[in-house]
Parts: C-alpha cells; sequence; structure tokens
C-alpha cells in the first residue's frame, strides 16, 4: 500500500447558489505526480484553493502527510508550497529580494545558500539583482517555480508550470520536476492546458467536469476506456459534453 501523502474525501464548495465542486474525492501518493484537468470553470482552482487551505471546504476531510488541514495548516505548509503564475510577486523586489522575503516567511536557515542554490538550480542567476517587474514572463515563470522549490517540498502545487515557456526551457522544467521526484520522492499535483505534457508528466489523471469527478485512471487507462487517440481528445470530448453520464 503507497504512502499517502494527501487525502481529500468528498469535497464540496457552495458560494451563494453556486456548486462549484461536489463531491470531490482524491488521493496523491509520496513521489506521485497527479495532473488534475477540466475546461474551465470545471472546479480545478476551486479545488487547489480548498487543498492549500485558502477557501473553506463546505464538506468534506483533506488530510496531508496524516494530518488534518483545517486543524494543521501551518504545519503542514511548512512541508508543501505552491507556484502559479497567476499570482503576483511583488514587482519593486529584485528576484534575490523576493527569494529572501519568502525564504523567511519559510523559516529557512541559513537562507543565503539555499537562495544561490535556488538560483542556479533554475538559471536565474544572471538575474538575480533584476527587479522583477522587469522579467519576461518566461522568467517570471521561473522565478514562480524557484520560489516553489526554496523550502524543499514534500508535496508540491504547480499551476501551469511551463506557462510562457520556450520549448527548450520548458523541457529543461519537465525533467528537473522528475529529477526531485525520483530523487526526493516529491509528490506534485499538476495542472495544465498542454495535454501532451500532462500525458508525459502525469501518474494518474483527475479529470473534472462541472464541479465533479469524471473520470481518474492513468492517461493509458483512460485514453483507452474513453477510446480516444490521446489526452488531447479525451480533454476535448469532456470539454465539449460527449462524455457526460460516462465514468
Amino acid at each position: 500500500m503507497p504512502e499517502l501523502v494527501l487525502e481529500a474525501r468528498h469535497l464540496r464548495k457552495v458560494f451563494g447558489d453556486f456548486l462549484a465542486v461536489d463531491d470531490v474525492s482524491l488521493t496523491i501518493a509520496r513521489g506521485e505526480i497527479l495532473g488534475l484537468l477540466g475546461p474551465n470553470g470545471a472546479g480545478k482552482t476551486t479545488t487547489i484553493q480548498m487543498l492549500l487551505g485558502l477557501i473553506t471546504p463546505t464538506a468534506g476531510e483533506i488530510r496531508i502527510f496524516g494530518l488534518d488541514l483545517e486543524t494543521h495548516r501551518e504545519q503542514i505548509l511548512q512541508r508543501a508550497n505552491f507556484s502559479s503564475t497567476y499570482v503576483s510577486l511583488p514587482y519593486t523586489l529584485s528576484v534575490r529580494e523576493n527569494l529572501a522575503v519568502f525564504g523567511r516567511l519559510y523559516g529557512i536557515k541559513p537562507l543565503a545558500p539555499r537562495i544561490d542554490a535556488i538560483l542556479e538550480l533554475l538559471n536565474l542567476r544572471e538575474l538575480a539583482e533584476r527587479r522583477t517587474k522587469e522579467l519576461s514572463s518566461g522568467q517570471l515563470t521561473r522565478l514562480h517555480l524557484a520560489k516553489a522549490l526554496l523550502n524543499d517540498p514534500e508535496l508540491l502545487f504547480l499551476d501551469e508550470p511551463t506557462a510562457s515557456l520556450d520549448p527548450d526551457t520548458a523541457d529543461q522544467i519537465r525533467q528537473l520536476l522528475k529529477r526531485l521526484r525520483s530523487e526526493r520522492k516529491l509528490s506534485i499535483l499538476y495542472t495544465s492546458h498542454n495535454m501532451a505534457e500532462m500525458q508525459e508528466m502525469s501518474d494518474r489523471v483527475v479529470f473534472l467536469s462541472r464541479g465533479r469527478v469524471l473520470a481518474t485512471g492513468t492517461p493509458c487507462e483512460l485514453i483507452a476506456r474513453f477510446e480516444a487517440e490521446d489526452l488531447e481528445e479525451l480533454f476535448l470530448k469532456i470539454a465539449r459534453g460527449d462524455m457526460e453520464g460516462r465514468r
């Protein structure tokens, strides 16, 4: 039985009269990459926000590292991290200053050597003193990932981790994440609209549609089950409603 790093059971989230997430359950094992997929409005962002403790589920339970998220959020987040290019960093600070701010928040000691190592890991050393507002979108993406890796997390939530990256840099990032998973047993929740990337990276996939889990399995299992050529064709079928009623 694999060790579960994350267990979410029967999550439900209601905003007024709107049911955003309806009975979503998922697990992530140690060293596993779980792809979370679905069309816009499927409930991915709301689910991730609940898993990070940013919003409280209307119903359901979340346990991370065997601990209840509601009562042990600070302890859990010391061992986890999150990266999304849709979250802004302080734009007047330099790359190094941004990492220093978050490093202090994470309680990393000694901090300076860790920042240097992360700058080297993400090929950001030459940009260390540049102000964040001067970075390109691809450079910002790498800075977000550097921030997320700063505390050497055991669980990583990645929202579009290769967005805006050129194909070569995107491939380098994917290989880095695979290496960290292999070397450190890093567990990753991964979202992307690049279906080829999701098929390459994900050990398992959870497809959400209209706030519910439509299907779970390995990419190969789901492609065979729904008679699709690849994840992209399956995604299109789900987005267009062709899979409703099929599990």
